[in-house]
């Protein structure tokens, strides 16, 4: 038999998980509880299995729960998990990227093991996610007891698994962060700019596309130093300090951001000259 799986949230992430785990067998979910009995009604209906409660007392005994709830809603959620079951032998887990699994202690305490598998993805749409999650990485971390069993089940749910340094894990989350809503940030800079010398906004976007798309097709093809191009990887950087005046001129934001980018830039230009 599956072993069976209890969920502590059910939002966009505990609903598409439970339901991926109930569809392969790697689980057999059991208990769901969230924020309301009609929110936890709506997740089974989701998931396709499991049984609503209004309370941690209502849940039964299982052999592994996931404490998918927001981030700083981990170490109080497991801390009433901790309060009201016995998890002595079970497996507590959570799902966030930006938290270790040291914010579930007080499971531990209580015997049970502790692990974090954080999916690498966005779960704003739990419905096209459900049906196209095979080949998403996930970033795990925890007791090895507790990996020995998340581990198969996430294989059979088709994720890709890595293991990360716990010690690391904000760091961790951060990359993500750069790898994503920063690089929005930059690119709503590069747009504004565009505007700034008249272009108009839907032009902007086609100017910026191919600029960008090579950009980040480079990186992923021959690596950042090598993709890296422009007047710091030039050395030219006399037109660097004009465009970085032009734009204090302009918006003094962002000319601060352009001038954070400087030094990060001139070091990677430094190995892109070193590499062979």
């Amino acid at each position: 038999m599956a072993p069976l799986l209890n969920l502590v949230g059910a939002g966009h992430v505990g609903r598409t998980l439970g339901r991926l785990f109930a569809a392969t067998g790697a689980f057999a979910v059991q208990d769901v509880l969230t924020r309301s009995p009609d929110s936890a009604v709506e997740a089974i209906g989701f998931i396709g299995a499991g049984r609503a409660c209004d309370e941690l007392r209502q849940m039964r005994p299982a052999r592994v729960w996931m404490l998918a709830v927001a981030d700083d809603a981990i170490a109080p959620a497991c801390a009433a998990l901790a309060a009201s079951q016995p998890l002595a032998g079970s497996i507590v887990f959570h799902c966030s990227g930006a938290k270790p699994s040291g914010e579930l202690a007080a499971a531990l305490d209580t015997g049970a093991l502790v692990a974090s598998v954080h999916p690498v993805r966005s779960f704003a749409d739990p419905q096209a996610v459900a049906g196209a999650f095979a080949g998403t990485w996930c970033g795990v971390e925890g007791d090895p007891g507790a990996l020995a069993v998340l581990e198969p089940a996430f294989s059979a749910i088709g994720a890709r698994l890595v293991r990360i340094d716990p010690a690391a894990k904000t760091v961790y989350h951060a990359a993500a962060v750069f790898a994503s809503n920063y690089l929005v940030t930059v690119l709503d800079a590069a747009l504004r700019a565009y505007a700034a010398a008249g272009v108009p906004d839907s032009v902007a976007r086609e100017l910026a596309r191919p600029l960008a798309s090579e950009a980040l097709a480079n990186v992923f093809r021959i690596g950042p130093e090598a993709a890296l191009s422009g007047p710091v990887a030039r050395g030219d950087f006399a037109t660097v300090a004009r465009q970085q005046e032009a734009l204090t001129r302009w918006d003094p934001d962002t000319g601060r951001l352009y001038e954070a980018l400087v030094a990060p830039t001139s070091d990677l230009a430094r190995r892109k000259h070193r590499s062979p």
